[in-house]
Formats: C-alpha cells, sequence, structure tokens
C-alpha cells in the first residue's frame, strides 16, 4: 500500500494499493483488447463525453479542490480557481476542436489524408498540478480513439481516483481507461517498457523524462515529453516595474513555488536592480507560508519533506555562491509542514546554480542586465524553454523580444494563460504540445492513401 501524507500536518490521509509489473501488463492487455470498438466509435458521440467530463469535473469543483489540498498542499483558492478549472477548460477546448473539424480529412493531390488514433495510450502524471496533467493527456486520447492506461503520482493518487469516478460515470466503458497506482522505477518504467504501449505521455523531471526515452525507445513508441523550466521575466526598461515585479513574484510563488512554467528569473535592466528588488521584497513577504485548506493563505508546504530539503539546499548554495539574499532563508517558518520560507535573491548571476536548476519552490532570482541584447541572452542561458515573459509599455516592442525568447509560451505583460493554445517546451524543457487542437495532434497518427 501506498501511504498519502498530507504535507501540511504530516498525517497519512489516504492509502492505495501499489501495482505491479504483472499488474500492468494485465491492463495493458485489456485496453489492447478494448482498443477496436472504441476507435471505432462516432466523433459526435466522443466529443458529447469530452464535454460531459468537463461539465462533471466543474460540478466536482469543491470536492477536488479539497483533494489536492489535502494531498499536496495547494492553497485552496488556488484550488478551486485555477487547479480545478484550467483542467475544465482543456476539456471543453478538446471538445471544441473536435467539433470543429479536426478530424476532417484533406487532399493532397491523389492522396487522402486522414488522422487515425495512435493505439494504448500510457499517461504518466505528476502530483503538482495533478488533474490539470491527466485531464490534459487522458482526454485528448480518448477523443482521438486512443484507449489510456494512467499512472498518477505516488504522490497524489486521491485526485486521480476521483477523475476516475468521473470517467465511468459520464460512461468510459471497462478497458478504455485503466487507472494503476505505484512509483515511477515499477509501474512508470513497466509502462513506458512495454511492448504494447504504443505512446506514453509523460510530465515529470527532466532526469525522469529521459528515462522515459530510454526505455520507449527500445520499441520505437511515441513519446511526449513536459519536463522541467526556469523560466524568465523579461522586464524591459520602459516598462511599469512595480506592476511587472508583482505580477513576476505571484508567478514565481504560484502553487508553493511548485511550477515548472513559473518565471524563477526576474531580468531587470541593472540600473533599476536595486528598485526591482526593494519591490519585489515587499510582495514577497506576504506570501506568509500558512495552512493552505484556510482561503486567505498565499503560500502552503512543500509537497514533501524530500522536496522541502532539496529546496533549502538550493537556497544554502545560493548564498554559498555570493547571490544576495535579500529576504527569507534556511529556517522553518512553522514548526509542522513542510513548509519553505519565501525567499528572494537580488544580483544573481547567470551561471550560478540558482539561476540554472529548477528548484521547484517559493525562489525567487533577480537578475540584472545591460541592455536589450543581454536580456535575452540570459534568458536564452539555461537548458531550458518551457515558459517566459514579457514586460514593456510598447506591446510591438514586447512582442519582439519575446519572439527572441526560446521557449514554448510567453505572456506579455501578464496575459492570460490559454488552455487551448499549445503549451510545451524547447530544448530539454521536453518536446511534443498539450491543449487544443496540437494537443490532440499528439494522440494522432496521419495516414495517407492513394487513389
Amino acid at each position: 500500500m501506498i501511504e498519502v501524507v498530507n504535507p501540511t500536518t504530516e498525517e497519512v490521509v489516504g492509502t492505495v494499493r501499489a501495482g505491479t509489473p504483472g499488474g500492468v501488463d494485465e491492463t495493458v492487455t485489456r485496453a489492447v483488447a478494448a482498443f477496436p470498438e472504441w476507435s471505432a466509435t462516432s466523433l459526435d458521440s466522443r466529443v458529447a463525453l469530452v464535454r460531459a467530463v468537463a461539465d462533471a469535473l466543474e460540478a466536482r469543483t469543491e470536492e477536488f479542490a479539497a483533494t489536492m489540498t489535502a494531498e499536496m498542499g495547494t492553497p485552496i483558492t488556488f484550488a478551486s480557481r485555477v487547479q480545478v478549472p484550467n483542467p475544465v477548460g482543456i476539456a471543453r477546448g478538446v471538445a471544441d476542436a473536435v467539433a470543429a473539424g479536426f478530424f476532417d480529412e484533406s487532399e493532397i493531390g491523389n492522396s487522402l489524408v486522414l488522422r487515425e488514433p495512435i493505439g494504448v495510450v500510457a499517461a504518466i502524471t505528476p502530483w503538482n498540478f495533478p488533474l490539470q496533467q491527466m485531464v490534459a493527456k487522458v482526454v485528448p486520447a480518448l477523443a482521438a480513439g486512443n484507449v489510456v492506461v494512467l499512472k498518477p503520482s505516488e504522490l497524489a493518487p486521491l485526485t486521480a481516483d476521483l477523475l476516475a469516478s468521473v470517467l465511468s460515470d459520464v460512461g468510459v466503458p471497462p478497458g478504455v481507461f485503466s487507472l494503476v497506482h505505484g512509483t515511477g522505477p515499477v509501474v512508470g518504467e513497466a509502462l513506458a517498457g512495454h511492448p504494447l504501449v504504443d505512446m506514453v505521455s509523460f510530465t515529470g523531471s527532466t532526469r525522469a523524462g529521459r528515462r522515459v526515452s530510454a526505455l520507449a525507445a527500445e520499441t520505437v513508441k511515441r513519446v511526449a515529453l513536459e519536463l522541467g523550466g526556469k523560466s524568465a521575466n523579461v522586464v524591459l526598461d520602459d516598462a511599469d516595474l512595480t506592476r511587472a515585479v508583482k505580477i513576476g513574484v505571484g508567478n514565481a510563488y504560484m502553487n508553493n513555488g511548485q511550477a515548472c512554467s513559473a518565471w524563477t528569473r526576474l531580468l531587470v535592466p541593472a540600473s533599476r536592480h536595486d528598485e526591482a528588488l526593494e519591490i519585489a521584497v515587499a510582495a514577497a513577504a506576504k506570501y506568509e507560508p500558512g495552512d493552505p485548506s484556510l482561503p486567505s493563505t498565499r503560500l502552503g508546504p512543500a509537497v514533501t519533506a524530500a522536496q522541502r530539503d532539496r529546496v533549502v539546499g538550493h537556497i544554502e548554495r545560493g548564498i554559498a555562491e555570493g547571490a544576495k539574499l535579500a529576504l527569507g532563508g534556511t529556517s522553518r517558518p512553522l514548526d509542522r509542514g513542510f513548509h519553505v520560507t519565501p525567499t528572494v535573491f537580488g544580483s544573481v548571476r547567470p551561471e550560478m546554480a540558482i539561476a540554472q536548476e529548477e528548484i521547484f519552490g517559493p525562489v525567487l532570482s533577480v537578475m540584472p542586465y545591460e541592455d536589450e541584447d543581454d536580456a535575452v541572452r540570459i534568458a536564452n542561458s539555461t537548458i531550458y524553454g518551457l515558459g517566459g515573459a514579457v514586460f514593456s509599455a510598447d506591446p510591438a516592442r514586447a512582442l519582439s523580444v519575446a519572439k527572441r525568447l526560446r521557449t514554448g509560451q510567453v505572456d506579455i505583460n501578464g496575459a492570460a494563460f490559454n488552455t487551448s493554445a499549445p503549451f510545451g517546451g524547447y530544448r530539454q524543457s521536453g518536446n511534443g504540445r498539450e491543449f487544443g487542437p496540437h494537443g490532440l495532434s499528439e494522440f494522432t497518427e496521419l495516414k495517407s492513401i492513394q487513389r
């Protein structure tokens, strides 16, 4: 059995049964048997099912939000306003894309070109945005006519149980969707290397993504990876500095700093570095660690004691490398729970570990740059390329800089998140895209029929 620990109370709040390689094989075999009938269902029926999933998720917002807060510590307000609504929007975006003709056939010369499902999809998902990442894989895969075996993170399995109940309630047939709990080295590796799995869609660390790719390569299966990030918030010299920094701090600390696309590097003109640091410290100080089940709490705990210790280790390294510790540090802010003190570093150089490595906690690095070209160079100086931001009083200038950033998403002047636009990364942030029609395409094969 796998025990689920509440990171705020450090108490066990649930258990799930851990899967085995033998259980994975049986589940995949059932999925293979279910594929022919499911892939032959009409698009209209699949669209109706996806819309039913979205409606059911929305109706159970409070239950899903409370479950995620209990098992991984996301603040309840963030859970109810983001952690559930985003998946609802993702599901509806998939339904809209299919209904709008995503699967319509086309012609190129004497060839009829059509999209078909891949087959058995293994979805391996993380703990930080558990419902969002499960929906982003399971829903488009099912809508495309695939069958799915889901392995959620063992740190957030209770949310997966709720999703499984929703899928069952709306009529997803047995074998078309299956849930297998377990750890990555046991269940995850068994799925990634299984010869009857046709595709693996994985979200997690870059290290684990490399392992998934290696295992999947043995059978040349399709692999989609959404991995780590070290996103830069580029504040240009004509921007409203106060607004840009405050929004940037909020993004860096969202979900307790545990977001792969968080803007953890704040790039500001060197001449305004001290001013920006002062604004960042004042904004970050308002993120007081507390009980995430309270609506007023903005910063909950790290998901585990080990994750807390990793974040503290990064803070220690930042201090050792000579970054200016402007707020926070290594002390425990509360006696109970895996909390980290919100931390802001100033005068961070691009070569420092805190500017290069994904920390996954409430730690912000303020970095000075000399000019626009220098800002772009620093922003592109990591192995990652997932998210980013540009702030400027000139929208055309902001767009020009955004196009120069080697990253999968860029927000200009705090623009809203779009659950139908392609989400994914460059370089070691992964490959493939999720959400909307581009996410759907990951779960399809293209066929040409010459006539």
